[in-house]
Parts: structure tokens; sequence; C-alpha cells
């Protein structure tokens, strides 16, 4: 395994305090709508076009995977309310997974309290914390898109010194669509605003992604479903 490309010190003070923006945010002022936006709840027709999207990202991060993952392992870094987790625990995988939100993961342990949930290893904490040990896979859905390039690549290259296959995770891809729905959000009353999502360019993420020795891009895929634009890469280890 190679060493570690990337240190909590090189990730740095802003990484921490973002996460921390997050949890503070998902644990509080987006609680509720999070748990209605990942059941079948009645929702607006915004949040519908965001339901869809999600479920189509889920289904096309869980197709990188290996079809039979009986005994693979997978860390789920930013699990939110467990449909991934539960989705690749029913697949056979040995799952931990991990939310900064303290409140997501008790919803998602509620709903896999029984049957193949009660597999899964349900943590709240830093999905970057070397406790959690080396995995088969890791996933990050939508969990790194409030993060600058560099602190992206950064975890990314954390995550990579503990992962031996594969890494499928998303970011917010630039455009100038994007750009002007994220400003129009701006409008809205801060306690309202989710932790601003920073969107990256891909040819300049794929340049700094090329520099992680032992790695490769795999598999690329984008899914614009209403107000959810999301990119999804695959990150494959060679050899």
């Amino acid at each position: 395994m190679m060493a570690s490309a990337a240190s909590s010190t090189t990730i740095g003070a802003r990484y921490g305090r973002q996460r921390e923006r997050l949890r503070t945010y998902f644990d509080s002022t987006a609680r509720k709508a999070w748990i209605d936006l990942t059941s079948d709840a009645s929702v607006g027709r915004i949040r519908q076009t965001v339901r869809a999207g999600r479920d189509e990202m889920r289904a096309t991060l869980l197709s990188w995977l290996p079809h039979d993952l009986t005994g693979r392992t997978i860390l789920d870094a930013g699990c939110g309310t467990g449909a991934f987790a539960l989705a690749a625990a029913e697949r056979g995988a040995r799952v931990t997974a991990i939310d900064v939100a303290d409140g997501l993961v008790e919803v998602a342990r509620a709903r896999g309290a029984t049957g193949i949930g009660e597999t899964i290893d349900w943590r709240s904490g830093d999905m970057l914390d070397p406790a959690l040990g080396a995995m088969d896979h890791v996933v990050a859905m939508d969990s790194l898109i409030h993060y600058s390039t560099p602190d992206l690549v950064a975890a990314l290259a954390e995550l990579s010194s503990r992962t031996r296959h594969s890494i499928v995770f998303t970011f917010a891809p630039y455009s100038n669509l994007l750009a002007a729905m994220l400003l129009v959000g701006r409008i809205f009353p801060r306690a309202n605003r989710s932790p601003a999502i920073v969107p990256v360019r891909e040819e300049a993420l794929r340049r700094q992604l090329a520099a992680l020795p032992g790695w490769t891009v795999g598999r690329s895929r984008r899914v614009s479903s209403g107000f959810y634009k999301s990119h999804a890469l695959e990150l494959v280890r060679i050899g």
C-alpha cells in the first residue's frame, strides 16, 4: 500500500472548518428536509428532480462496483441517511458507513435497524479518520462537493492511501448555469442556505488526480436532473 499522499496537516484547517459547517447544517437546518428528500415523503417539484438525480447517481456508482460484493469491504464516506450503504450491503459487502452529521447517522441506523442494515457499521465522524482502516472500495457520493479542488484532491489522496481497489466519488461540475444557480441561492437568508457547493473544473481536477501515484482515472458520468448537477469519476488502483 502506498504511503499517504496527504496528511491532516496538508488538508489543513480549511477542511476542518468546512466539515464543521456541514455538521452543523445537516444536524439542524437541513435535517428534516434531508430526511424527507431521502424517503418516499411528498416533496416539491424542485426536490423531486434532486431526488431523481440522486437515485440515478447512486445507481451509477453501484454499477461501477463488482456485482458480487460478498466479502468486500466498503467505506461509504458521507453516508447521509444510508441508502447507498444499505444497497451495497444487500449485495454482500461489509460496509462501514460514516457521516459528519450525527443526526443523519441516527436516521440511517434506524432505517437499517432490521435485516441487512444490522450488518453495517454505522459511525459519525470524519470520513478521513485513519482509524477506519483499509477498505477494498471507497464511495463518496456528493460528500466532497462542498470542498475546494485542492481540499477535494487532498481528501482523495488521504483515502487512496487506505484503499485497495477503487474510489468512486462525485464533484460539482463547473458550468455557467451552475454558477448562476449558486448565485441565485445567495439571495436567500444565510440561515436558510446550505454550505456553499464549490464548482470544480473537470480538466483541472483530472490533471491533479493524474499525479496520484498508483492510481488512474477510470469511468466518468455526469448526471443532470433539474437542480441536481453532479459528475461521477472512478479512481482505479494500478497493478
